[in-house]
Protein backbone atom coordinates (compact mmCIF):
# COMPACT_ATOMS: atom_id res chain seq x y z
CA UNK A 1 0.00 0.00 0.00
CA UNK A 2 1.28 3.32 -1.11
CA UNK A 3 1.18 6.52 0.33
CA UNK A 4 -0.57 8.02 3.22
CA UNK A 5 -3.60 6.74 4.30
CA UNK A 6 -6.83 8.50 3.78
CA UNK A 7 -9.31 9.19 6.33
CA UNK A 8 -11.57 11.28 4.47
CA UNK A 9 -11.80 15.90 4.12
CA UNK A 10 -13.87 15.86 7.42
CA UNK A 11 -11.01 14.17 9.34
CA UNK A 12 -8.29 16.30 7.61
CA UNK A 13 -9.84 19.81 8.74
CA UNK A 14 -10.39 17.88 12.13
CA UNK A 15 -6.57 17.21 12.08
CA UNK A 16 -5.46 20.48 10.13
CA UNK A 17 -7.91 22.40 13.92
CA UNK A 18 -5.65 20.22 16.23
CA UNK A 19 -2.47 21.37 14.55
CA UNK A 20 -3.04 24.76 14.51
CA UNK A 21 -3.94 24.92 17.99
CA UNK A 22 -1.11 22.49 18.99
CA UNK A 23 1.54 24.60 17.42
CA UNK A 24 0.50 27.35 18.83
CA UNK A 25 0.10 26.36 22.65
CA UNK A 26 3.77 25.02 22.35
CA UNK A 27 4.73 28.98 20.99
CA UNK A 28 3.10 29.77 24.32
CA UNK A 29 4.02 27.01 26.62
CA UNK A 30 5.50 28.13 29.87
CA UNK A 31 4.04 31.85 28.84
CA UNK A 32 1.79 32.34 31.78
CA UNK A 33 4.42 31.37 34.65
CA UNK A 34 6.95 34.02 32.78
CA UNK A 35 4.33 36.57 32.66
CA UNK A 36 4.25 36.25 36.16
CA UNK A 37 7.72 36.04 36.99
CA UNK A 38 9.09 38.70 34.90
CA UNK A 39 5.60 41.04 34.85
CA UNK A 40 4.23 40.52 38.31
CA UNK A 41 7.34 39.29 40.18
CA UNK A 42 5.43 36.82 41.50
CA UNK A 43 7.97 34.63 43.89
CA UNK A 44 8.30 30.65 44.16
CA UNK A 45 5.10 29.95 45.48
CA UNK A 46 3.21 31.82 43.48
CA UNK A 47 4.56 30.21 40.61
CA UNK A 48 3.81 27.22 41.71
CA UNK A 49 0.33 27.48 42.58
CA UNK A 50 -0.09 28.80 38.96
CA UNK A 51 1.32 25.32 37.31
CA UNK A 52 -0.53 23.13 40.06
CA UNK A 53 -3.58 25.17 41.17
CA UNK A 54 -4.68 26.39 38.03
CA UNK A 55 -5.32 22.87 36.22
CA UNK A 56 -6.57 21.44 39.48
CA UNK A 57 -9.32 24.19 39.83
CA UNK A 58 -10.02 23.63 36.09
CA UNK A 59 -10.74 19.91 36.81
CA UNK A 60 -13.42 20.95 39.01
CA UNK A 61 -14.58 22.99 36.75
CA UNK A 62 -14.72 20.43 33.74
CA UNK A 63 -16.47 17.69 36.34
CA UNK A 64 -19.94 19.36 35.44
CA UNK A 65 -19.46 19.99 31.85
CA UNK A 66 -18.86 15.86 30.94
CA UNK A 67 -23.26 15.28 30.97
CA UNK A 68 -23.70 18.31 29.29
CA UNK A 69 -20.87 17.45 26.48
CA UNK A 70 -22.39 13.74 26.51
CA UNK A 71 -26.00 15.13 25.23
CA UNK A 72 -25.30 17.78 22.90
CA UNK A 73 -23.62 18.01 19.29
CA UNK A 74 -19.69 17.30 19.72
CA UNK A 75 -18.73 19.76 16.81
CA UNK A 76 -20.47 22.98 18.61
CA UNK A 77 -19.42 22.23 21.79
CA UNK A 78 -15.71 21.83 20.05
CA UNK A 79 -15.89 25.18 18.55
CA UNK A 80 -17.49 26.66 21.64
CA UNK A 81 -14.19 25.35 23.71
CA UNK A 82 -12.08 26.77 21.42
CA UNK A 83 -13.30 30.26 21.52
CA UNK A 84 -13.66 29.97 25.72
CA UNK A 85 -10.01 29.27 25.02
CA UNK A 86 -9.35 32.20 22.91
CA UNK A 87 -11.09 34.81 24.96
CA UNK A 88 -8.98 33.81 28.09
CA UNK A 89 -6.35 33.73 26.34
CA UNK A 90 -6.67 37.18 24.46
CA UNK A 91 -7.80 38.88 27.61
CA UNK A 92 -3.97 38.63 29.43
CA UNK A 93 -2.49 41.07 26.71
CA UNK A 94 -5.79 42.98 26.77
CA UNK A 95 -5.47 43.36 30.61
CA UNK A 96 -1.83 44.07 30.14
CA UNK A 97 -1.74 47.18 27.73
CA UNK A 98 -4.73 48.34 29.65
CA UNK A 99 -2.27 47.78 33.00
CA UNK A 100 -4.76 46.03 34.86
CA UNK A 101 -3.44 42.49 34.78
CA UNK A 102 -2.78 40.59 38.24
CA UNK A 103 -2.15 37.50 39.03
CA UNK A 104 -5.53 36.48 40.00
CA UNK A 105 -6.14 36.71 36.44
CA UNK A 106 -3.47 34.46 35.29
CA UNK A 107 -4.72 31.77 37.93
CA UNK A 108 -8.37 32.18 36.46
CA UNK A 109 -6.90 31.86 32.63
CA UNK A 110 -5.39 28.84 33.94
CA UNK A 111 -8.54 27.27 35.18
CA UNK A 112 -10.44 28.11 32.59
CA UNK A 113 -8.51 27.09 29.72
CA UNK A 114 -7.84 23.67 31.77
CA UNK A 115 -11.29 23.44 31.59
CA UNK A 116 -12.15 24.28 27.91
CA UNK A 117 -9.31 21.60 27.33
CA UNK A 118 -11.12 18.54 29.29
CA UNK A 119 -14.77 19.46 27.20
CA UNK A 120 -12.70 19.84 24.08
CA UNK A 121 -10.50 16.48 24.40
CA UNK A 122 -13.70 14.73 25.37
CA UNK A 123 -16.21 15.84 22.35
CA UNK A 124 -13.22 15.62 20.14
CA UNK A 125 -12.65 11.63 21.25
CA UNK A 126 -16.67 11.14 20.64
CA UNK A 127 -16.50 12.85 17.55
CA UNK A 128 -13.60 10.77 16.33
CA UNK A 129 -15.16 7.51 16.76
CA UNK A 130 -18.40 8.83 14.87
CA UNK A 131 -15.79 10.39 11.96
CA UNK A 132 -13.89 7.68 11.08
CA UNK A 133 -14.37 3.51 10.63
CA UNK A 134 -13.22 1.47 13.83
CA UNK A 135 -10.23 -0.01 11.79
CA UNK A 136 -9.49 3.46 11.26
CA UNK A 137 -9.15 4.77 14.80
CA UNK A 138 -5.67 3.55 15.51
CA UNK A 139 -4.07 5.38 12.37
CA UNK A 140 -6.05 8.61 13.17
CA UNK A 141 -5.17 8.72 17.09
CA UNK A 142 -1.15 8.08 15.96
CA UNK A 143 -2.02 11.32 13.70
CA UNK A 144 -2.50 13.86 16.78
CA UNK A 145 -0.09 11.62 18.47
CA UNK A 146 2.42 12.78 16.26
CA UNK A 147 1.18 15.96 15.50
CA UNK A 148 1.01 16.63 19.44
CA UNK A 149 4.89 15.47 20.00
CA UNK A 150 6.52 17.95 16.84
CA UNK A 151 4.22 20.94 18.23
CA UNK A 152 6.09 20.09 21.01
CA UNK A 153 9.51 19.61 19.22
CA UNK A 154 8.80 23.22 17.39
CA UNK A 155 6.83 24.91 19.24
CA UNK A 156 8.81 25.83 22.56
CA UNK A 157 11.86 26.83 21.06
CA UNK A 158 10.60 29.40 18.34
CA UNK A 159 8.28 30.40 21.70
CA UNK A 160 11.47 30.85 23.50
CA UNK A 161 12.59 33.00 21.04
CA UNK A 162 9.79 34.88 20.59
CA UNK A 163 9.85 35.52 24.09
CA UNK A 164 13.17 36.54 23.88
CA UNK A 165 12.60 39.50 21.19
CA UNK A 166 8.63 39.76 21.79
CA UNK A 167 8.51 39.21 25.67
CA UNK A 168 5.70 36.72 26.49
CA UNK A 169 2.61 38.30 26.37
CA UNK A 170 3.06 38.19 22.32
CA UNK A 171 3.54 34.47 22.50
CA UNK A 172 0.00 34.08 24.56
CA UNK A 173 -1.95 36.12 22.03
CA UNK A 174 -0.04 33.83 19.34
CA UNK A 175 -2.02 31.33 21.42
CA UNK A 176 -4.96 32.67 21.46
CA UNK A 177 -4.97 33.40 17.91
CA UNK A 178 -4.28 29.20 16.93
CA UNK A 179 -7.63 28.57 19.20
CA UNK A 180 -9.81 30.95 16.92
CA UNK A 181 -7.95 29.45 13.55
CA UNK A 182 -8.39 26.15 14.90
CA UNK A 183 -12.63 27.00 15.41
CA UNK A 184 -12.86 28.19 11.91
CA UNK A 185 -11.05 24.94 10.49
CA UNK A 186 -13.71 23.19 13.12
CA UNK A 187 -16.47 25.13 11.55
CA UNK A 188 -15.34 24.25 8.03
CA UNK A 189 -16.01 20.53 8.38
CA UNK A 190 -18.86 19.68 6.16
CA UNK A 191 -20.10 16.42 7.88
CA UNK A 192 -23.78 15.71 8.61
CA UNK A 193 -23.33 14.46 12.85
CA UNK A 194 -25.37 12.05 14.53
CA UNK A 195 -27.92 12.89 16.83
CA UNK A 196 -26.45 13.05 20.21
CA UNK A 197 -27.60 10.12 22.73
CA UNK A 198 -30.63 10.58 23.94
CA UNK A 199 -31.46 11.43 27.82
CA UNK A 200 -32.61 8.91 29.93
CA UNK A 201 -35.02 10.02 32.69
CA UNK A 202 -34.63 13.81 32.50
CA UNK A 203 -32.19 15.96 33.19
CA UNK A 204 -28.88 15.27 33.93
CA UNK A 205 -28.82 14.27 38.07
CA UNK A 206 -25.76 14.06 40.17
CA UNK A 207 -25.01 10.42 39.45
CA UNK A 208 -24.43 10.93 35.88
CA UNK A 209 -21.28 12.86 36.53
CA UNK A 210 -19.72 10.04 38.32
CA UNK A 211 -20.97 7.57 35.26
CA UNK A 212 -17.47 7.91 33.32
CA UNK A 213 -15.76 6.63 36.36
CA UNK A 214 -18.20 4.04 36.84
CA UNK A 215 -17.05 2.63 33.27
CA UNK A 216 -13.51 2.98 33.79
CA UNK A 217 -13.15 1.24 37.26
CA UNK A 218 -16.37 -1.25 36.36
CA UNK A 219 -14.09 -2.71 33.54
CA UNK A 220 -11.34 -4.79 34.96
CA UNK A 221 -8.84 -3.94 31.96
CA UNK A 222 -9.74 -0.03 31.33
CA UNK A 223 -9.53 0.34 35.30
CA UNK A 224 -5.56 -1.37 35.45
CA UNK A 225 -5.05 0.62 32.41
CA UNK A 226 -6.63 3.97 33.64
CA UNK A 227 -4.73 3.64 37.01
CA UNK A 228 -1.29 3.01 35.30
CA UNK A 229 -1.88 5.92 33.29
CA UNK A 230 -2.48 8.16 36.46
CA UNK A 231 0.37 7.38 37.92
CA UNK A 232 2.95 7.07 35.24
CA UNK A 233 1.96 10.53 33.62
CA UNK A 234 1.71 11.96 36.84
CA UNK A 235 5.16 10.97 38.33
CA UNK A 236 6.77 11.77 34.98
CA UNK A 237 5.65 15.69 34.96
CA UNK A 238 6.27 15.88 38.64
CA UNK A 239 9.69 15.64 38.05
CA UNK A 240 9.84 18.06 35.13
CA UNK A 241 9.64 21.15 37.96
CA UNK A 242 12.14 19.30 40.10
CA UNK A 243 14.47 19.05 37.03
CA UNK A 244 14.50 22.21 36.02
CA UNK A 245 15.83 22.97 39.36
CA UNK A 246 18.39 20.28 39.61
CA UNK A 247 19.97 21.30 35.79
CA UNK A 248 19.23 24.95 36.13
CA UNK A 249 20.57 26.40 39.23
CA UNK A 250 22.66 23.13 41.04
CA UNK A 251 24.38 21.72 37.22
CA UNK A 252 24.42 25.52 35.69
CA UNK A 253 22.47 24.43 32.38
CA UNK A 254 22.61 27.87 30.11
CA UNK A 255 19.13 28.33 29.34
CA UNK A 256 19.54 27.24 25.19
CA UNK A 257 20.57 24.13 26.75
CA UNK A 258 17.57 23.00 29.15
CA UNK A 259 15.41 23.72 25.80
CA UNK A 260 17.39 21.69 24.01
CA UNK A 261 17.24 18.65 26.16
CA UNK A 262 13.31 18.88 26.45
CA UNK A 263 12.83 19.84 22.67
CA UNK A 264 15.26 17.93 20.61
CA UNK A 265 13.70 14.16 22.52
CA UNK A 266 10.25 15.14 21.17
CA UNK A 267 11.24 14.01 17.89
CA UNK A 268 11.25 10.44 19.19
CA UNK A 269 7.31 10.96 19.32
CA UNK A 270 7.46 11.03 15.54
CA UNK A 271 9.17 7.78 15.52
CA UNK A 272 6.85 5.94 18.04
CA UNK A 273 3.42 7.32 16.76
CA UNK A 274 4.50 6.16 13.07
CA UNK A 275 5.32 2.79 14.20
CA UNK A 276 2.08 2.21 16.34
CA UNK A 277 0.07 0.43 13.46
CA UNK A 278 2.92 -1.57 12.73
CA UNK A 279 3.86 -2.35 15.64
CA UNK A 280 0.24 -3.61 17.23
CA UNK A 281 0.12 -5.38 13.51
CA UNK A 282 2.88 -7.53 13.80
CA UNK A 283 3.13 -8.19 17.83
CA UNK A 284 -0.24 -7.48 18.69
CA UNK A 285 -1.93 -4.92 21.27
CA UNK A 286 -0.72 -7.25 24.22
CA UNK A 287 2.76 -7.11 23.96
CA UNK A 288 2.47 -3.14 23.44
CA UNK A 289 0.38 -3.02 26.37
CA UNK A 290 2.66 -5.15 28.61
CA UNK A 291 6.18 -4.73 27.16
CA UNK A 292 6.02 -0.76 25.52
CA UNK A 293 3.68 0.02 28.55
CA UNK A 294 7.21 -1.16 30.82
CA UNK A 295 9.35 0.44 28.81
CA UNK A 296 7.78 4.14 28.85
CA UNK A 297 9.08 4.28 32.75
CA UNK A 298 11.94 2.12 33.33
CA UNK A 299 14.35 4.95 32.15
CA UNK A 300 12.69 7.54 34.53
CA UNK A 301 15.00 6.78 37.49
CA UNK A 302 18.08 8.23 35.30
CA UNK A 303 17.34 11.65 35.86
CA UNK A 304 18.42 11.28 38.96
CA UNK A 305 21.73 10.77 37.83
CA UNK A 306 22.52 13.46 35.45
CA UNK A 307 25.98 14.41 35.34
CA UNK A 308 27.18 18.46 34.86
CA UNK A 309 28.35 19.63 31.17
CA UNK A 310 28.11 17.74 27.75
CA UNK A 311 27.74 14.52 29.59
CA UNK A 312 24.57 16.00 31.48
CA UNK A 313 23.08 16.98 28.29
CA UNK A 314 23.17 14.17 26.69
CA UNK A 315 22.14 12.01 29.38
CA UNK A 316 19.23 13.51 30.04
CA UNK A 317 18.36 13.47 26.29
CA UNK A 318 18.62 10.15 25.84
CA UNK A 319 16.64 9.46 29.05
CA UNK A 320 13.77 11.76 27.61
CA UNK A 321 14.19 10.13 24.16
CA UNK A 322 13.74 6.45 25.42
CA UNK A 323 10.62 7.90 26.93
CA UNK A 324 8.74 9.61 24.44
CA UNK A 325 9.59 7.07 21.88
CA UNK A 326 7.90 4.41 23.80
CA UNK A 327 4.99 6.90 25.06
CA UNK A 328 4.36 8.08 21.89
CA UNK A 329 4.23 4.29 20.57
CA UNK A 330 1.86 3.82 23.75
CA UNK A 331 -1.02 6.01 23.92
CA UNK A 332 -2.38 6.09 20.63
CA UNK A 333 -2.93 2.31 21.01
CA UNK A 334 -4.58 3.17 24.28
CA UNK A 335 -6.83 5.68 23.44
CA UNK A 336 -8.06 3.02 20.53
CA UNK A 337 -8.66 0.59 22.64
CA UNK A 338 -10.25 3.26 25.36
CA UNK A 339 -12.61 4.10 22.35
CA UNK A 340 -13.29 1.12 21.38
CA UNK A 341 -14.14 -0.25 24.78
CA UNK A 342 -16.49 2.36 25.55
CA UNK A 343 -19.95 2.78 24.38
CA UNK A 344 -21.17 5.40 22.23
CA UNK A 345 -23.15 6.83 24.81
CA UNK A 346 -20.99 7.20 27.53
CA UNK A 347 -17.24 8.31 25.35
CA UNK A 348 -17.16 11.66 26.59
CA UNK A 349 -18.22 11.11 30.28
CA UNK A 350 -15.70 8.66 30.16
CA UNK A 351 -12.97 10.81 28.60
CA UNK A 352 -13.97 13.76 31.00
CA UNK A 353 -13.22 11.50 33.94
CA UNK A 354 -9.82 10.59 32.40
CA UNK A 355 -8.76 14.16 31.91
CA UNK A 356 -9.94 14.67 34.83
CA UNK A 357 -7.98 12.07 36.82
CA UNK A 358 -4.86 12.79 34.92
CA UNK A 359 -5.22 16.34 35.57
CA UNK A 360 -6.17 16.03 39.35
CA UNK A 361 -3.44 13.67 40.02
CA UNK A 362 -0.50 15.13 38.12
CA UNK A 363 -1.52 18.37 40.55
CA UNK A 364 -0.95 16.25 43.35
CA UNK A 365 2.28 14.68 42.48
CA UNK A 366 3.54 17.86 41.42
CA UNK A 367 3.17 19.07 44.96
CA UNK A 368 4.12 16.04 46.66
CA UNK A 369 7.47 16.14 44.54
CA UNK A 370 7.72 20.09 45.08
CA UNK A 371 7.62 19.49 48.83
CA UNK A 372 10.27 16.75 48.93
CA UNK A 373 12.45 18.69 47.03
CA UNK A 374 12.16 21.46 49.73
CA UNK A 375 12.42 18.60 52.65
CA UNK A 376 15.38 16.56 50.30
CA UNK A 377 17.09 17.86 47.42
CA UNK A 378 16.13 17.44 43.70
CA UNK A 379 18.08 14.21 43.40
CA UNK A 380 16.67 12.58 46.25
CA UNK A 381 13.28 13.59 44.64
CA UNK A 382 14.13 12.44 41.13
CA UNK A 383 14.91 9.07 42.57
CA UNK A 384 12.05 8.31 44.74
CA UNK A 385 9.73 9.08 41.69
CA UNK A 386 12.02 6.48 39.58
CA UNK A 387 11.27 4.19 41.80
CA UNK A 388 7.61 4.76 42.40
CA UNK A 389 7.30 4.46 37.98
CA UNK A 390 9.15 0.73 37.96
CA UNK A 391 6.53 -0.06 40.47
CA UNK A 392 3.64 0.88 37.92
CA UNK A 393 3.74 -1.97 35.49
CA UNK A 394 2.22 -4.12 38.28
CA UNK A 395 -0.89 -2.25 37.02
CA UNK A 396 -0.82 -3.14 33.37
CA UNK A 397 -3.61 -5.75 32.46
CA UNK A 398 -2.52 -8.89 33.36
CA UNK A 399 -4.71 -10.73 30.47
CA UNK A 400 -5.35 -10.54 26.80
CA UNK A 401 -7.57 -7.16 26.36
CA UNK A 402 -9.53 -8.35 23.98
CA UNK A 403 -12.20 -5.20 23.56
CA UNK A 404 -15.87 -7.02 24.54
CA UNK A 405 -19.10 -6.20 22.97
CA UNK A 406 -20.86 -2.77 24.54
CA UNK A 407 -24.44 -2.05 25.19
CA UNK A 408 -25.10 0.87 22.51
CA UNK A 409 -28.54 2.89 22.44
CA UNK A 410 -31.31 1.42 20.58
CA UNK A 411 -31.03 1.60 16.56
CA UNK A 412 -33.11 3.27 14.76
CA UNK A 413 -36.51 1.57 13.22
CA UNK A 414 -36.17 0.16 10.08
CA UNK A 415 -37.56 2.43 7.31
CA UNK A 416 -41.19 2.28 6.52
CA UNK A 417 -42.30 0.92 2.89
CA UNK A 418 -42.37 3.21 0.28
CA UNK A 419 -46.26 3.35 0.38
CA UNK A 420 -46.38 4.21 4.00
CA UNK A 421 -43.31 7.23 3.72
CA UNK A 422 -45.40 8.84 0.45
CA UNK A 423 -47.64 9.99 2.99
CA UNK A 424 -45.39 10.51 6.14
CA UNK A 425 -45.02 14.54 6.33
CA UNK A 426 -41.50 13.69 8.35
CA UNK A 427 -39.67 11.63 5.89
CA UNK A 428 -41.45 12.17 2.87
CA UNK A 429 -41.37 10.24 -0.33
CA UNK A 430 -37.34 10.01 0.19
CA UNK A 431 -37.64 8.94 3.49
CA UNK A 432 -34.21 9.01 3.95
CA UNK A 433 -33.67 9.58 7.87
CA UNK A 434 -31.98 12.74 9.06
CA UNK A 435 -29.36 11.69 11.06
CA UNK A 436 -27.72 9.62 8.20
CA UNK A 437 -24.17 10.84 7.94
CA UNK A 438 -22.90 12.78 5.01
CA UNK A 439 -19.64 11.08 2.70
Amino acid sequence: MGGRRSLGRPFGWLWAAYAVSAYGSGLGFGALPLIAVLVLHAGPAEVSALSAVGPAVGALLALPLAPWVEFRRKRPVMVAADLVRCGAMASVPLAYACGVLGFGQLLAVSAVVAAAKIAFGAASGAYLKALVRPDDLLVANSRFESTNWSSIAVGPPLGGAAIGVLGPVVTVLADAGSYLLSALGLAAIRHREEPPPARDGGPAGPGSLLDGWRHLLGDPELRALYLNNLLVSGLIMATEPVLAVLLLRQLHFPAWQYGLAFAAPCLGGLIGSRLARRVVARRGRTWVFRTVGTLRVVWLIGLAFVPSGVAGLLTVMAVELAIIVHMSLFTPVLATYRLERTPTHLVARTLSAWSIGQQATTAVLTALGGLLATLTDPRTTLAVAGLLALATPLLLPRREPVPVPVPEPEPEPAPLPLSARESDPINGVAGTPTSTPTP
